[in-house]
């Protein structure tokens, strides 16, 4: 594989040699006869539900229960209790909840 303009010049010369002068015509063929309505666009009632899909997949809802597990984490410390007994109520890693507290 070419790393610059001079091993791009070896590497059409050695593709030249290895396949004939009509190499990049033939690839250029396939490449162009490759298909062109497949996928989405065959089927715009599959992108439809495939875009439903991934709106209802949707992350917010992870973010707002981290948001949640500060919050409980902050409070606990607040009141006393040890951070070991934090990650064992929250399920979360010790490293976890030290990250809580420095937000």
């Amino acid at each position: 594989m070419a790393g610059n303009k001079i091993g791009g010049l070896k590497a059409r010369e050695t593709n030249l040699k290895r396949h004939g002068k009509d190499f990049y015509k033939r690839i250029g063929h396939i490449g162009g006869h490759n298909g062109h309505t497949g996928g989405f666009a065959a089927n715009p009632q599959l992108a439809r539900l495939a875009g439903k899909k991934g709106g209802r997949n949707s992350h917010r809802g992870a973010r707002r229960e981290r948001i949640e597990n500060v919050k409980q984490a902050k409070e606990m410390y607040k009141a006393g209790i040890e951070i070991p007994e934090i990650a064992k109520k929250l399920n979360r890693a010790q490293s976890t909840i030290y990250q809580y507290l420095e937000s």
